[in-house]
């Protein structure tokens, strides 16, 4: 099976990574995997809904711990595969490539202990405001209650992952959600959290329009 076009793109994008001051560890990493997603992109359009369809099955082999770092290459990586210029450009003036990650990562645990640990639970004022902004904006969108509860109920697990962030960022937002992603064994409702943290990081971030952005992107892109 011809792979050119896509080691081509594995080899520009390290070779950027490593301009840009990647260590030789990180980049091993990101080419082990890529390697392996490769396989699954061989022959496939080049179209956004093919390049998920091969990333989501390999994930399901890597194992938890390792989920931010592999993500994070898959989403470096698909502009590359795409032979996007102006993609690339975009990424690389904001967010930018991720260079240097995290040190932190949330503490080890289970989806059933994360939702028991919500009975008990303490939110500060800090994590109850954008809480109660969600809920109400969902209501104000004509939402149920069910679901008014359920999508907070997995927005405040975002919250109870980042309780022992050093720094609460964007960075260790995202490290936190990936992180989580493979406590979700049930594929449906591992879409509906990454429809809820994405949604919801507008109101932690204290977004003004926050409240436009409820209820408008049901796909759960693992990659978006």
């Amino acid at each position: 099976m011809d792979q050119t076009r896509e080691d081509e793109a594995v080899r520009a994008y390290l070779r950027l990574l490593q301009t840009k001051g990647a260590v030789s560890a990180a980049l091993l990493r990101r080419s082990q995997f890529l390697e392996k997603l490769i396989v699954n992109l061989a022959g496939k359009e080049l179209d956004g809904n093919e390049y998920r369809d091969a990333v989501e099955p390999l994930m399901e082999t890597v194992p938890t711990d390792d989920w931010h770092d592999c993500l994070t290459a898959a989403r470096e990586f698909y502009p590359f595969w795409k032979e996007d210029i102006k993609a690339i450009a975009a990424l690389n003036i904001n967010p930018g490539f991720d260079i240097t990650p995290l040190q932190w990562k949330p503490l080890p645990t289970s989806l059933k202990l994360l939702m028991e640990s919500l009975a008990t639970e303490k939110f500060d004022a800090s994590e109850n405001w954008p809480l109660k902004a969600y809920a109400q904006a969902l209501r104000q969108e004509g939402s149920e209650q069910s679901l008014v509860d359920t999508r907070v109920k997995l927005a405040k697990i975002i919250l109870v992952r980042l309780k022992n962030a050093p720094v609460k960022n964007h960075k260790s937002y995202r490290t936190a959600v990936d992180l989580t992603l493979p406590l979700f064994n049930i594929k449906n409702n591992r879409r509906l959290f990454l429809v809820v943290v994405r949604e919801f990081y507008h109101f932690w971030i204290g977004n003004p329009d926050a409240s436009s952005m409820v209820l408008k992107d049901g796909s759960g892109n693992i990659l978006l």
